[in-house]
């Protein structure tokens, strides 16, 4: 979700088939909100952990299986069923926890860290835009945080 900007909807509607290689190169296609296909290159860290998960899944050879699957209970096996967001949000809290992670933590914080640290790197709104699916940059926008940053340095200026 961070390297595409993807709602949490369309990354747990993916199936193995959505992700595939055009160019040489790694792509995925989203299902996002309104029907919407977006079509976008993999990031190259994206890339390799779509690769490492895919083959640690043996999922390469079904095209049509839900790439983010629940796992049956009791088992270690897939249950074939896509993976609920309420389920998704759940798996990203526990990691989180176990990351040590103190922030609130949630399935759009991926979304908007992706958004808000290309923009940071240079990206333009526009771009942001069409990469998140927006439909005018006005909704971006509220994703941009930069003129949120403050450094220690800044505050030390205020003396009494």
């Amino acid at each position: 979700m961070t390297y595409t900007f993807a709602r949490i909807g369309a990354a747990t509607g993916m199936e193995v088939r959505d992700v595939y290689v055009k160019n040489r190169r790694l792509w995925v296609r989203l299902h996002e909100k309104g029907g919407k296909q977006v079509e976008l290159p993999c990031h190259h860290t994206l890339e390799a952990y779509l690769d490492d998960f895919m083959d640690a899944a043996e999922l390469k050879e079904t095209p049509r299986a839900p790439l983010f699957e629940t796992i049956r209970r009791g088992t270690e096996q897939f249950s074939g069923t896509p993976l609920p967001q309420a389920n998704a949000y759940a798996v990203i809290q526990r990691r989180a926890i176990a990351a040590g992670i103190d922030t609130a933590v949630c399935n759009h914080t991926f979304r908007a860290t992706g958004i808000m640290t290309y923009l940071k790197n240079g990206g333009t709104l526009e771009k942001a835009a069409s990469i998140a699916n927006h439909s005018s940059t006005r909704t971006t926008q509220l994703y941009d945080r930069r003129s949120d940053d403050l450094s220690l340095d800044e505050i030390e200026r205020i003396l009494i």
